[in-house]
């Protein structure tokens, strides 16, 4: 009864080793051959443009709200491309036509968002 388990039991442990074993590694390695010399600049934030522990109220530009939701929109776009092309003899002329309206509506909104500025960066 537990021998139908084991393949489970193995999934388990192969996918803890692939995750856990290179940031190991990693680390071993930046302790024994990294040289940790810490500064400000090193320190501070970035991508994210502002101190990222300072006070809420504060004001903030919007447009790295607008870029970051821009990058996950086309994120989510290659995520269903994969699935869909590995899929496409399967499901022919139909589904074909499915991902190229879903393409479609993708490319009028970036064409929109290219029109009102939001890639541009001053």
């Amino acid at each position: 009864m537990l021998e139908n388990y084991f393949p489970i039991l193995m999934f388990i442990f192969v996918g803890l080793a692939v995750g856990v074993l290179p940031i190991a590694m990693g680390r071993m390695a930046s302790a024994m051959l990294g040289v940790h010399r810490p500064d400000s600049e090193k320190l501070s934030p970035y991508e994210c443009g502002f101190e990222a522990f300072e006070d809420a109220r504060m004001k903030f530009d919007v447009r790295y709200y607008l870029v970051a939701i821009l990058f996950i929109l086309f994120d989510l776009e290659i995520a269903f491309l994969f699935p869909w092309a590995v899929v496409l003899r399967e499901i022919g002329f139909f589904g074909f036509m499915a991902m190229v309206v879903f393409l479609a509506i993708l490319v009028v909104g970036f064409i929109y968002e290219w029109m009102k500025g939001a890639l541009e960066w001053e």
